[in-house]
């Protein structure tokens, strides 16, 4: 058998040394969250599972999709013998819900949050010798918690999908020595033509010194030196000489690799890895948001990472990178990665290819709107896992802003509760722990920063009647020019704190059902917003109906339409869910190229 998802997990920060853990580990289901009592720390399992895909994914082998409200992982490992550290530790990718891991029957850590990574130290194992690990993963669907996407119900059903109980991401073993680098945080500085980095150091780093150097392929270009025990996290700044300064940008995605050593006193190395950047900018000019300076409109689509046999775990590294492709040839040059935080890999695909990102959190609906909205409760916890998500990701060039929370919901004479709590304490440790990218502080309705960077709308045609839904949808983005844009409200009650002349955007619009004549037996129950196109070319006219009103809009600096592939109900993606084409690209991409004229303005 093949190693499931062989590739390395950490793309932007790696060592050469690592054991994937991935493929056959025991398992077993708890369904009434029993297992300490029932001893299921020692007691043998009754079925394997093939990590990194949960179990109700058909990949996982397992197939169960029922709610589970505890599940257990065991597997047996052996340390290569000819691995020299000074600690060794494991890594999750991502384990849903609230994981706790423990290593030859010793409690070894514990992480709550199903979205972002964890790592536990494997104590007192030598080179050589095997160590037994267990994981339980408690997931209580009824519980509130951030859950993205995944349905409190049996099934998928309207906006809600498949859920994922446990290990989704890749698992994987790491000897370190006793100094080693944590992940570095790497700022791009355009205005100045250099990288910013800060070394978090793991364990006593006092009289050693960082050597850093900027490369092109084995072609040195830059390289700078700093002392550790001065500062907590030591600085050091890469100057990219003129000759060798290359811009970040979509269409022309340039990086440059950098390598960090780490040596003692004695000019030993205590430890290396390898990272890369892309020099770019992202500011803001009055309405419009610059990219290295320039305006340029963000044709965004809705990703929201999910596939049949995998769920919320890509069967391949290749299907992340095509969806990326695929999303590319249809004309967007981005995507809202939609209520979950994805895998690290596609942001190492998005950052090659150039693709733009906005990354999100999964908590769709906090505050009472939506088919989860008893289930998804904001929680202390939202800031926690929210700033790891962040932490994971800040050095990726390919994200151009962040949006901790999509379409909360609360009027605004309600009474102030946790939700405006959360709200404002998301954005403000965003913007503490990142202050290179704008923030959106709610995608769509309940906006309560008011002086958030960016404001945005929801927006779908819901009347039935096509041509008076069309007509309204365009009346109600044309007075954007004179500072009224379309906003979010419940009934005629206001949900958001006013508009202040932000740049603005429809992230979300569009969404109509269009089902491929081979697909039309199996499309009861299924669903988009409001009336169907009546033939392909109808479904063409409305798409470039919606975004010519929004490409034409001069105080519009992008949009997001939904979606890229139909995901269980919802049929309403350009591909479909087995990423199957429906729409000819060429079209799809000229009547999106328009853009192109509002990016020169």
């Amino acid at each position: 058998m093949s190693l499931p998802r062989p590739e390395y997990p950490r793309p932007q920060f790696v060592r050469s040394q690592w054991l994937n853990l991935n493929g056959p580990w025991q398992f077993e289901i708890d369904a009434g969250d029993s297992g300490i009592q029932r001893d299921l720390l020692n007691a043998p399992y009754s079925q394997i599972i093939t990590v990194p895909f949960c179990p109700e994914s058909s990949l996982s082998n397992v197939k169960h999709q029922d709610f589970m409200l505890a599940v257990w992982y065991r597997r047996t490992v052996t340390v290569p013998q000819e691995w020299q550290y000074g600690t060794l530790w494991l890594h999750f990718g991502a384990v849903d819900y609230d994981a706790t891991v423990w290593i030859n029957g010793k409690e070894a850590g514990r992480h709550r949050g199903g979205f972002t990574p964890f790592s536990v130290p494997v104590d007192d194992v030598l080179p050589g010798q095997e160590f037994t690990v267990v994981v339980r993963a408690r997931d209580d669907w009824r519980q509130p918690k951030a859950k993205g996407k995944q349905s409190g119900r049996y099934a998928p059903h309207g906006c809600v999908y498949t859920r994922t109980t446990g290990i989704w991401q890749t698992v994987w073993l790491e000897p370190l020595p006793s100094t080693a680098f944590k992940r570095p945080r790497i700022t791009p500085d355009v205005a100045a033509s250099c990288f910013h980095l800060e070394l978090p150091l793991l364990g006593c780093a006092r009289d050693c010194t960082i050597d850093a150097q900027l490369r092109i392929g084995e072609n040195v270009i830059a390289e700078a030196r700093t002392a550790t025990g001065v500062d907590f996290a030591p600085r050091i700044i890469l100057r990219v000489p003129d000759e060798h300064l290359k811009l970040w940008e979509p269409g022309n995605p340039f990086l440059y690799d950098i390598t960090l050593n780490l040596r003692d006193r004695n000019g030993e190395l205590v430890d290396t890895c390898d990272s890369y950047a892309g020099l770019r900018s992202v500011a803001i000019d009055g309405k419009a948001v610059l990219l290295n300076g320039k305006p340029v409109f963000q044709r965004l689509v809705l990703d929201q990472g999910y596939y049949p046999d995998g769920v919320m775990t890509a069967p391949s590294d290749a299907a992340l990178e095509s969806d990326i492709r695929t999303s590319i040839e249809v004309g967007f040059n981005g995507a809202r990665l939609h209520q979950k935080v994805f895998e690290e890999r596609f942001l190492y695909h998005a950052d090659r290819i150039g693709y733009l990102v906005w990354g999100e959190f999964g908590d769709w609906g906090c505050g009472g709107y939506g088919p989860n909205n008893n289930h998804q409760k904001p929680t202390a916890t939202y800031i926690t896992q929210w700033l790891e998500a962040i932490e994971r990701d800040y050095s990726h060039p390919a994200i151009i802003g962040w949006c901790p929370l999509n379409e909360t919901w609360q009027r605004l004479e309600d009474e102030i509760v946790e939700l405006d709590d959360v709200t404002v304490g998301m954005y403000l440790a965003t913007k503490a722990m990142d202050t290179s990218r704008p923030v959106l502080d709610a995608s769509g309705y309940s906006h309560r920063v008011p002086f958030a960077d960016v404001y945005d709308s929801h927006d779908y045609i819901t009347n039935p009647d096509w041509a008076k839904g069309l007509e309204e949808f365009r009346v109600r983005h044309q007075d954007l020019v004179n500072g009224k844009p379309f906003l979010n409200d419940e009934g005629g009650h206001a949900i958001s704190v006013p508009y202040r002349d932000q740049p603005y955007w429809v992230s979300e619009f569009g969404g109509f059902r269009w089902v491929p004549e081979a697909q039309r037996d199996n499309s009861t129950g299924t669903w988009g917003y409001g009336s169907d196109p009546t033939t392909l070319e109808d479904f063409y006219e409305r798409f470039k109906a919606v975004c010519d009103i929004l490409l034409d809009n001069p105080d519009m600096f992008g949009y997001c339409y939904t979606q890229l592939t139909d995901v269980y109900p919802e049929l309403n993606g350009i591909y479909t869910f087995d990423r199957r084409q429906k729409f000819d690209s060429q079209r799809l991409r000229a009547i999106q190229s328009r853009a192109a004229a509002i990016e020169k303005r």
